[in-house]
């Protein structure tokens, strides 16, 4: 069992990858912000050094949590959740603003630990059931067969019902090995050649009543709650109920019903509190909304006492949850915030101590938005191409229009509200509104190809460009 849990925690928590290898992966997907990248990615390499200490040292090993500064849109919550997905690590992204002081309206902070081992569950979940996809697919057969190939009702002395005690007339077929019968074989060479998909047969499955979602939410109850669902859930036996449904269908269905069986949640439940104590990150955005400058008083109080109840947390404590106690002390902790109105050292000095490293995310400039729209992965103008593509519709973008566009970005956000890349949305699809509209019917009409140029960018934003008041409404 042991063994199991390393080679988990290995796979799913741990990267070895070099700071370098690091940025490298994140420049795929996150244009500029080069000082934020190598910060996480010194943080993530520290990680797994730690983990190559010995075990007396590696406790005292804390993660140096990170304090991203920047306005919105550059990129601060890309950065994290990218991390995350590299490492294959729990994330959870959570905004400090819904959260209040105890005794307020509001969630508790405890909350953001029992989420994040919720995630780690999910994901461990995800991998047992992988690991046993093979064995759970033969069991899903050999119950659909069961179902396709029912066994013929034995006949039976009727008295014997009545006082238990008399035996069937004949038993011989008790013993028969039944899962190689000629008439079982012929069904699942027509099963396995996917003959049956469409038939519709008739399932019994476990009917899982609705959960009891915001029963206990918004108050200190909420991991209670939680316990006392499952507590009533495993006491009421299950109850079943008879579906109607393709033989496709009800593979799947079997499929999922078998792993469960294969999969020793109790050991998932382990091995996701390992894993959320040794690799969990949590990203903490609008920290500077619950800053408070100079004496506090009013709501200002409850926002205080957030930074108060935070402060644990990030310090190291343990939280109690459904799957057992998760120790803090080795979760890595990013926090985010525009720190317009207010200043890092707004917040309390305990919390601004327990996020050693320090980062500012800069503006996007013209340059920047340029790349953004063709160079990463996800690149908007892929997104738009392949989207209208599925019409029958080519959209070409000239290298004239897509400058226009990131002047045009640059621009507006010099002039309103700076929110950085997500600018680029709402130009762009102010930009395409007409054709977006009119694709299907420019297909029928045998137009296949549509090209974008600078003057057509300016034809259908020069209003918006030109006029301030009309900006700030719609972009």
């Amino acid at each position: 069992m042991a063994t199991k849990k390393k080679v988990v925690t290995q796979e799913l928590g741990i990267n070895d990858q070099t700071p370098r290898e690091i940025v490298e992966e994140l420049n795929k997907f996150i244009v500029g912000q080069d000082d934020a990248k190598k910060s996480v990615a010194i943080a993530l390499r520290n990680r797994w050094r730690s983990h190559k200490l010995p075990d007396d040292m590696r406790d005292d090993v804390i993660p140096k949590n990170i304090l991203m500064i920047g306005s919105t849109g550059v990129g601060k919550t890309e950065i994290a959740r990218r991390l995350a997905k590299l490492v294959k690590a729990p994330f959870i992204k959570v905004e400090a603003t819904k959260f209040t002081e105890v005794g307020y309206v509001g969630r508790d902070v405890e909350s953001i630990i029992r989420d994040l081992a919720q995630t780690a569950v999910r994901m461990v979940r995800k991998q047992r059931t992988e690991e046993v996809k093979e064995k759970a697919a033969a069991n899903a057969i050999e119950r659909l067969l069961d179902v396709l190939v029912p066994e013929p009702k034995r006949s039976q002395n009727p008295l014997g019902k009545l006082f238990g005690n008399a035996e069937p007339e004949t038993q011989p077929e008790e013993t028969e090995d039944t899962s190689k019968k000629p008439g079982r074989e012929f069904v699942r060479k027509r099963l396995m050649s996917g003959k049956l998909e469409e038939q519709v047969i008739e399932l019994e499955v476990a009917d899982r009543g609705k959960p009891m979602v915001g029963m206990f939410s918004g108050s200190s109850l909420e991991g209670m709650g939680d316990n006392l669902q499952d507590m009533v859930s495993s006491l009421i036996p299950k109850r079943m109920r008879k579906r109607k449904v393709t033989v496709a269908t009800a593979r799947k269905i079997l499929e999922q019903e078998e792993a469960e069986k294969l999969i020793d949640m109790e050991e998932v439940s382990e091995t996701a509190v390992e894993l959320a104590e040794r690799s969990g990150i949590v990203f903490l955005d609008e920290i500077d909304k619950v800053a408070v400058k100079g004496s506090s008083s009013g709501p200002d109080v409850s926002r205080e006492g957030v930074q108060r109840d935070i402060l644990p947390i990030v310090e190291g404590s343990t939280v109690m949850t459904k799957y057992g106690p998760v120790k803090t002390d080795h979760i890595l902790f990013i926090a985010a915030g525009a720190f317009h109105t207010a200043k890092p050292s707004d917040l309390i000095p305990e919390l601004q101590g327990r996020f050693p490293i320090r980062v500012e995310l800069k503006s996007l400039l013209k340059a920047d938005f340029e790349k953004i729209l063709t160079e990463p992965q996800n690149a908007l103008l892929k997104q738009y191409k392949a989207l209208l593509q599925t019409e029958g519709l080519a959209l070409d973008f000239q290298a004239s229009a897509i400058e226009r566009i990131a002047d045009l970005a640059e621009h507006v956000n010099e002039q309103s509200e700076d929110i950085g890349a997500r600018r680029l949305h709402t130009l762009l699809e102010k930009l395409l509104e007409q054709i977006s509209f009119e694709a299907p019917d420019m297909v029928k009409d045998g137009k296949t190809e549509v090209t974008i140029d600078a003057a057509y960018v300016d034809e259908r934003l020069k209003d918006i460009a030109k006029n301030r008041d009309l900006s700030q409404f719609i972009l």
